[in-house]
């Protein structure tokens, strides 16, 4: 019998853990091939490649990310060769599973919930007796109805198999992120989350679980994203687990983790701040939102002080980047309450803000209980929200703006001094100049054109501008700082237009390197420096400024030299008070 384990990822550098389990778990009376796409390939090209493999069984992986793609994959599959067995599995499939099987037609089974026991004794009916009411935690047609067989006991994880040592995994450890689950459920019951359904947390073995990461580091892996919902639910596991990562990591690996940052106690992040290697973890942090009558209806336990506090210690630590999560359309926070939650978490300055869209999942209690806050949302996946009783489809749009622009000016670091000051100085508050920036982008149609770099600073520039913002010979003279700095190599053509000539340009090396302040410039013959560097003359003392946030209106020079031969970039600021003449 030949057995596909297939799934559509969101993007080529992810894997999916699932399939790896369930064929560790089925071997070795089964040897099951791995299917690996992604939600962008044409449906043909997947379905070509599944009917070529000859098989007589499929198992998908369905998420509410592809689900959609899936079902266009399943039912082209069936009317192909309708004697392939397709299966089922997956959270998206878990809920509602009578009205998936009304839905699709096409399936032949769905797993319900943890799949690795359910699948293996399914593959055991499929191929022998095919007494189906004999599978616990399995759905399936049965002389023209569906049937559902209760689901099992909970797995003992500490005797699963290892996921992550198939030999053809070897080749592409080094290009995608590895996921590794350490422990399965989590103590909380956050009604908008899939995980608050599972009741309880259960752990696999610990020393497996170090020898799988051993495995992974030496056969390359670079990213390792452990999947678990808190990781840090168990202070001693934590300090444990973040121990051995620090004393056997490779050089050049990131962990990331889920964290419950306002359960993290000071030692711990003290702990982490003295003795991790900077860049080696990555914290993820779902604060969602800082409204106490939200969280308390959506049963979350926040306490934002702690999470603060929490968030602050790791940011002065230097060691961890961090990205937060806010979800926006949750019970009873309308656009006011989302703006200061908004501005709380910025707040934090955090080296990633995620703003997403609450999600109606299918199986949780808030889309249970969706008509108490009258929530209208998208009947398909994503399931996102289309509005509430305080949050209408119009300031869903609002917010959206704010999503757009808050990804490409903060998360991707482009012009971290630049924003700084707009949201600090010239803006009420943070989310103010992102959903003003936002909206005016919206109204301009930049939304639906691509952009270079160079554009992205025009464009700020131009609305900047457009709104008579003050000390706008500040701001700009900030933005080229964020735009030089930022690069590699001299720009050939910056995004601003270029006064100053070649003969200023020499004067003004000249008298630089005539205040003996620069000693580095003195290497460099006149031909490199213009080669190599770039000048620049600003309203303010851009050096003051950086040290010590001072606007100081003197002139000054800012010099930016490009070592192509280290390639580093490197910033030499002096008033011009302090030049000498030529």
């Amino acid at each position: 019998m030949k057995i596909i384990c297939a799934t559509l990822n969101a993007k080529y550098i992810h894997t999916n853990l699932a399939i790896r389990y369930l064929k560790a778990y089925a071997q070795p009376e089964y040897d099951i091939v791995l299917a690996e796409y992604t939600i962008k390939d044409p449906i043909i090209n997947i379905v070509s490649d599944l009917i070529q493999k000859k098989p007589d069984v499929i198992g998908f992986s369905c998420y509410i990310w592809n689900i959609e793609e899936t079902i266009k994959v399943i039912r082209m599959i069936k009317k192909i060769n309708p004697s392939i067995m397709v299966i089922a599995g997956g959270p998206e499939v878990t809920y509602d599973i009578a009205d998936w099987m009304e839905e699709v037609t096409e399936l032949d089974f769905i797993i319900i919930g943890e799949g690795e026991q359910t699948f293996k004794q399914l593959l055991g009916e499929i191929e022998g007796q095919k007494e189906y009411i004999n599978v616990s935690g399995l759905c399936y047609r049965s002389d023209g109805e569906i049937k559902v067989n209760p689901q099992r006991n909970k797995l003992d994880l500490k005797e699963l198999p290892s996921p992550y040592r198939f030999p053809e995994d070897k080749k592409d450890l080094s290009k995608r992120i590895t996921y590794v689950e350490t422990s399965r459920g989590c103590p909380f019951s956050c009604q908008f989350c899939l995980s608050s359904i599972e009741v309880g947390v259960r752990y696999f073995d610990r020393e497996k679980v170090k020898d799988d990461i051993r495995y992974l580091m030496e056969n390359g892996a670079r990213i390792i994203k452990f999947v678990d919902r808190t990781f840090n639910i168990s202070r001693s596991y934590a300090m444990e687990m973040f121990r051995f990562l620090i004393d056997e990591h490779v050089l050049g690996t990131v962990f990331q983790f889920e964290i419950t940052a306002d359960i993290m106690r000071p030692e711990v992040i003290e702990f982490l701040n003295n003795e991790a290697p900077p860049g080696l973890f990555r914290f993820e942090i779902g604060v969602q939102s800082t409204n106490d009558l939200t969280n308390e209806l959506v049963m979350r336990k926040q306490n934002f002080e702690k999470l603060k506090r929490t968030v602050t210690m790791v940011k002065e630590g230097r060691k961890i980047d961090q990205h937060l999560d806010l979800i926006a359309g949750l019970p009873e926070e309308n656009y006011e309450s989302f703006r200061n939650t908004f501005n709380d978490v910025f707040a934090l300055r955090p080296e990633e803000l995620q703003l997403g869209f609450l999600k109606m999942l299918r199986g949780t209690g808030l889309r249970l209980r969706a008509e108490d806050h009258q929530y209208i949302y998208m009947e398909h996946s994503p399931y996102e929200i289309l509005g509430n009783n305080v949050l209408p489809f119009d300031d869903i749009i609002r917010i959206k703006q704010v999503e757009d622009v808050l990804e490409k000016y903060w998360n991707d670091h482009r012009m971290n001094e630049t924003i700084e000051y707009l949201v600090t100085r010239v803006f009420e508050t943070p989310f103010d100049f992102f959903q003003e920036f936002g909206s005016f982008w919206e109204d301009q149609g930049w939304s639906r054109i691509g952009h270079q770099l160079e554009d992205l600073f025009k464009r700020l520039y131009q609305f900047l501008k457009s709104r008579n913002t003050e000390n706008l010979d500040i701001i700009e003279g900030l933005m080229k700082y964020d735009y030089l700095s930022g690069k590699k190599q001299r720009p050939r053509k910056p995004w601003w237009e270029v006064e100053t000539n070649k003969q200023t340009r020499s004067d003004l090396y000249k008298q630089l390197i005539g205040t003996g302040m620069f000693p580095q410039l003195e290497m460099l013959g006149e031909k490199d420096l213009h080669k190599h560097t770039v000048v620049e003359e600003l309203s303010f003392d851009i050096g003051e400024y950086l040290a010590s946030r001072t606007v100081e209106n003197k002139q000054s020079v800012l010099l930016v030299y490009f070592d192509h031969k280290k390639d580093t970039t490197e910033s030499f600021t002096c008033t011009k008070e302090q030049l000498k003449p030529a």
